[in-house]
């Protein structure tokens, strides 16, 4: 059963887990399970995914139930109206207590992008926690810094968050395509888990069939409870 966190007459929130594809994609054709097909059949229902989270990332994930709600809330993302928050573990501690990321994306991050129309960014961050673990992954320290960080996009583009931290050249932990390999696998074997270290926290929307204001949040799961517990050891 996925976790619901908020439902009404027209829309349902569930708390996706990590690794879990929203709906079926080329991209990852040998799957299966994913969670429209979940959650249709969990409510008896059509559902309608009206924004999407990468599949190894955890957190809030949003359906209306009808075509019409859809129709109204997809253009509330696609115009930035949507606003998120989202929880990153991240490489290395930055330098500020907090920052702004305005950096243009290419629209396929699947492709180079040279060549390709480049779209406006832009995320802001805060630094909630500073990590240190006796994890060596450079011959010259015998530890290693990690942070946690609050990302906020406000804009939709596809992998922003991940792109973003990158940027900054702190990319997200078990982030396969932007992130360092060997400091990928050396977390998740000092940790016990394999996983794409980004969760949705939050989503703000004006309620598509009465405009009043919506927060709807998905707390991280206790995974994230290991990291404090590995910062407080």
């Amino acid at each position: 059963m996925l976790p619901i966190v908020y439902i009404d007459d027209h829309l349902v929130a569930i708390a996706k887990p990590a690794g879990l594809l929203v709906h079926r994609t080329a991209l990852d054709a040998q799957e299966e399970v994913f969670a429209l097909q979940l959650l249709r059949d969990q409510l008896g229902r059509p559902v309608w995914p009206v924004h999407r989270l990468d599949k190894g990332t955890s957190g809030l994930l949003l359906f209306a139930l009808s075509a019409e709600i859809a129709a109204r809330v997809g253009p509330l993302f696609e115009q930035g109206l949507a606003k998120k928050r989202y929880l990153a573990l991240v490489r290395g501690w930055p330098a500020a207590e907090s920052g702004s990321i305005e950096h243009p994306l290419a629209r396929d991050p699947e492709k180079p992008s040279a060549g390709q129309t480049l779209l406006d960014a832009r995320t802001d961050w805060r630094l909630l926690q500073r990590l240190e673990w006796p994890l060596q992954t450079d011959t010259r320290f015998a530890s290693s810094r990690f942070a946690l960080v609050e990302a906020s996009p406000f804009s939709g583009r596809r992998h922003q968050i991940r792109r973003h931290l990158k940027h900054i050249a702190h990319p997200i932990i078990g982030d396969a395509t932007h992130g360092k390999g060997p400091l990928n696998r050396a977390v998740a074997a000092y940790l016990g888990l394999q996983r794409l270290w980004l969760h949705g926290l939050e989503l703000q929307i004006a309620h598509p069939a009465d405009g009043r204001p919506l927060v709807l949040k998905a707390p991280p799961g206790p995974e994230w409870q290991l990291l404090r517990a590995q910062a407080a050891g």
